[in-house]
């Protein structure tokens, strides 16, 4: 098992290392950008404040089906990845899991827009976590799909 790797403080920069050094090399052509990492609750958070990421997948042609509409397989990936780096926001550094589950739910199709991401830790465990990604369009900010999923911490 590897030894987990915690920075001084787990932040946009620790999560972008993150995501170049850890993920596979066709992650990294879905284009992913991390906008926020909340590790800890704000001042004035309401009592169900849960710790999360936001990422943005920039909009490219090669994402999408016929009709410039993003392909479910690349929605599924963001909502995998930012999961991941919402845990590791939570966690506060670097731990290796694995997809055990991810249920996605599509709303409607995202056309012509960048994607963002806004995955939540609903519960961290020492073995098991859990967590919810709401995909939105960037260019009107409406659901595109609801994702939930469960990781086992290794």
């Amino acid at each position: 098992m590897q030894p987990e790797t915690r920075a001084a403080e787990f932040d946009i920069e620790e999560a972008k290392r993150v995501l170049g050094d850890v993920f596979a090399p066709w992650v990294q052509d879905l284009g992913l950008s991390i906008e926020r990492i909340e590790c800890a609750a704000p001042s004035g958070a309401a009592a169900d404040w849960q710790p999360g990421a936001i990422l943005r997948m920039a909009f490219s042609e090669r994402l999408c089906r016929n009709g410039g509409i993003v392909c479910g397989q690349a929605l599924m990936a963001l909502a995998d990845t930012s999961m991941v780096i919402a845990i590791l926001a939570a966690n506060r550094g670097y731990r290796p899991m694995t997809t055990v589950d991810q249920t996605t739910h599509f709303m409607r199709a995202a056309t012509s827009s960048d994607v963002l991401a806004d995955a939540r830790v609903v519960r961290l465990g020492r073995t098991m976590s859990f967590g919810r990604v709401t995909l939105s369009s960037a260019s009107d900010n409406k659901p595109v799909a609801m994702v939930s999923s469960a990781f086992a911490m290794l």
